[in-house]
């Protein structure tokens, strides 16, 4: 099949170009309130006394003891309140909802409220871990034991704000079903429909997620909407009045969820020949204030430890924080950005260090097919790396960059990263957990409509997946639409986040296209539903972190060209050349673009996007003073797909949305360190961190 080779135009765009598609803000209906949160002012301790202003007609005051269900929000770990009730533990953490009719009273309302607090002494250092997890592979003993020196460093990775172009927002009411109805922008419906009937105790079946147009998520989205929605569900209940609440970026910036800070330390066990005998890893997650999904996160972080290389002898351990700070949660890579730029720089380091050339090192340790996983699981699949290295090499003419821009006053440099990606759900959580189904519906007119719960917020998914179908089938891809996902309509297709929209729910689309294919009636109504199997050879243990960890995996490389301004310590990204095995593509339009906006993403991680933090406060609350990559920062960029399929994928595609931000930091980094002559071991490089290495570094 060669429809991978060609675009199809996003079916979406028309609409977004005439400016009729419908966000969050835009829905009005009659009788509809706004809501606006009060919000705590100190980082930790106990609500004493709540002191309400006098509330005008038809305005209502929302809190815990509106909830007629549990006062939780239903992520992976539970521990997250709708409202605080009793005591705070962030800065920011919602206590109550006004609602009413008019914003400016909701705001005058909310300077006038008196929180009474008994304030307690917050905690923002790692200490107090509220998740463990560890593995080992191999003998480290051993390894320990027959090292002839140890080579240890310590990398830091800061916040990352997602900055989608459209904040949150949810609307919510109760619809003629008598069900209790909720858009906006969102990444899993059926997360905040379970949310919802958590929080109001009733069927889920009694609650109707739909999402309209959604302006961007990157992870933000993943969890998030189950608070606000299951706030919003809780003053429908009571109030029996639509209600919309959309923040403002302020708000978005200040409160929402956030990547995790980390802070990771590698240290090599060296032999007598300067084999690399084994590796013992730290890493350390800043949770925030409650667990949510950061358990996941961390396992993540662990698995991505060693990033694309293999070694014999493991010891890794993983710990999130609990901080009075704002939680983190989902962000597009998900763990691995932080541990991949760690190991980037380490592997990097070390040969400097042992006075080896850095890609010689990388090249001996790098993964082969049939390799054992640094989970002690198994590469099934043909790993083509050394393809995707030789040919990003070429673009960017690398080998003689690197030795040019060595030369002292050059200000240049060239930093490459080798990077890959876990397809999908870790393990078996894909079979035994999701239980993806989608649905194809063939009309009287031989038009065939899919369902899905894959929620498209810019990637292209509906776009994608429709080709997948029409492509299977045969026919025209206006013939084929993909309906916007609906809990009432679209099975559950698992969440659109660890890139498996593509390799998983893509490839029941295939599956399901080609048994209506077999059973294809023309100007008769028809309809499937394809239910995930996942590959047999898949087995993981996830309390001992021991197994095969994804299906599969994508792989890529990045080439970052930068110059150094010495003066002003500025740093200009010059050209970006990147490769990548993501299986077959799918739609290269679409392809490019993933990994045209991921590599931009990445490179904003690795030396822009400084979020400060005092006293559980964040520093950067706008995007006047949070600073992410604009057009202007966006250099050429030179993208390569090399052909790899995977049987599992629709028409061998594998997953590329999160793999094309893991590597923009550290090849970023290692440009940077080029350029500066000095080692980054902390992101993002801004020009003061830059100052100060260079100043600390001539003492």
């Amino acid at each position: 099949m060669e429809f991978y080779k060609s675009s199809t135009p996003k079916i979406d765009f028309p609409e977004k170009i005439r400016g009729e598609a419908k966000f969050t803000d835009d829905f009005e209906l009659p009788g509809m309130l706004y809501a606006e949160t009060v919000r705590s002012t100190i980082a930790k301790g106990k609500i004493k006394e709540i002191k309400l202003p006098e509330l005008p007609k038809g305005y209502y005051w929302i809190s815990a003891k509106d909830i007629p269900g549990e006062n939780v929000v239903n992520i992976i770990f539970s521990d997250w309140p709708i409202f605080a009730d009793k005591e705070v533990h962030y800065v920011g953490e919602s206590i109550g909802l006004f609602v009413g009719e008019n914003k400016e009273v909701l705001h005058k309302l909310c300077r006038q409220i008196s929180v009474i607090y008994e304030e307690e002494k917050p905690v923002f250092d790692l200490v107090n871990s509220y998740i463990h997890k560890e593995f080992t592979k191999g003998d480290f003993s051993k390894a320990e034991k027959n090292a002839v020196k140890t080579i240890k460093e310590t990398y830091e990775t800061g916040y990352q704000e997602q900055a989608y172009i459209e904040p949150q927002g949810i609307l919510c009411y109760i619809d003629e079903d008598d069900k209790f109805y909720l858009t906006g922008s969102m990444q899993c419906p059926f997360y905040i429909r379970k949310a919802v009937a958590r929080a109001l105790g009733i069927a889920p079946e009694k609650v109707r997620v739909k999402q309209p147009a959604v302006g961007g998520a990157f992870g933000g989205k993943e969890h998030y909407p189950s608070l606000t929605g299951s706030q919003l569900a809780v003053a429908v209940n009571k109030i029996h009045r639509p209600v919309k609440m959309c923040y403002e970026r302020f708000e978005d910036i200040a409160y929402t969820t956030k990547r995790h800070p980390s802070v990771s330390t590698y240290e090599a066990f060296i032999g007598k020949n300067n084999e690399i005998l084994g590796l013992r890893i730290r890493v350390k997650l800043n949770g925030g204030a409650y667990k949510g999904c950061s358990g996941v996160v961390l396992s993540r972080a662990l698995i991505a430890s060693c990033n694309a290389y293999v070694f014999e002898n493991l010891d890794v351990v993983g710990d999130v924080y609990c901080t009075n700070t704002v939680p983190t949660a989902a962000f597009r890579g998900f763990g691995s950005p932080q541990t991949i730029f760690a190991m980037e720089m380490f592997i990097h380091h070390v040969a400097k260090e042992l006075g080896v050339d850095p890609l010689q090192l990388r090249m001996k340790y790098l993964a082969k097919q049939g390799d054992i996983t640094t989970n002690s699981g198994k590469f099934h699949d043909p790993i083509i790396l050394p393809q995707l290295l030789d040919k990003a090499m070429e673009m960017s003419d690398y080998k003689r960059k690197v030795v040019e821009y060595a030369k002292p006053g050059s200000n240049k440099g060239i930093g490459m990263s080798l990077f890959l990606h876990g397809c999908g759900f870790t393990g078996s959580g894909e079979s035994t957990i999701i239980n993806g189904k989608v649905k194809l519906v063939k009309d009287e007119n031989d038009h065939v409509h899919v369902y899905a719960s894959s929620a498209d917020f810019g990637q292209g998914n509906r776009t994608t997946l429709a080709r997948i179908v029409s492509n299977t089938l045969g026919l025209p891809a206006e013939q084929c639409t993909m309906e916007a996902a609906d809990t009432d309509h679209t099975p559950d297709s698992g969440p659109t986040a660890a890139s498996r929209t593509i390799i998983i729910v893509g490839f029941l689309m295939e599956k399901g296209a080609k048994q209506l294919k077999k059973i294809w009636k023309s100007g008769v109504r028809q309809e499937h539903v394809e239910g995930y199997v996942g590959p047999s050879y898949i087995h993981w243990d996830e309390d001992t972190m021991q197994g095969d960890a994804y299906p599969s995996y994508s792989w890529g490389v990045n080439v970052v060209e930068v110059s150094f301004d010495p003066v002003t310590y500025q740093i200009k990204v010059d050209h970006c050349w990147s490769t990548y095995d993501v299986g077959r593509v799918v739609d290269e339009r679409i392809a490019v673009g993933q990994a045209d906006g991921g590599l931009l993403q990445g490179l904003g991680y690795g030396y822009l996007e400084h979020m400060g933090i005092k006293d559980g406060k964040f520093r950067n609350r706008s995007l006047t003073d949070y600073i992410i990559p604009t057009f202007e920062d966006a250099p050429p960029m030179e993208t390569a797909f090399i052909d790899n399929p995977f049987i599992y994928g629709a028409n061998g595609a594998k997953g590329m949305g999160e793999l094309t931000l893991v590597g923009g930091a550290p090849a970023i980094a290692l440009a940077i360190e080029q350029a500066i002559g000095h080692k980054v071991n902390k992101i993002p490089a801004t020009p003061e961190y830059i100052m100060e290495v260079i100043n600390n570094d001539k003492r």
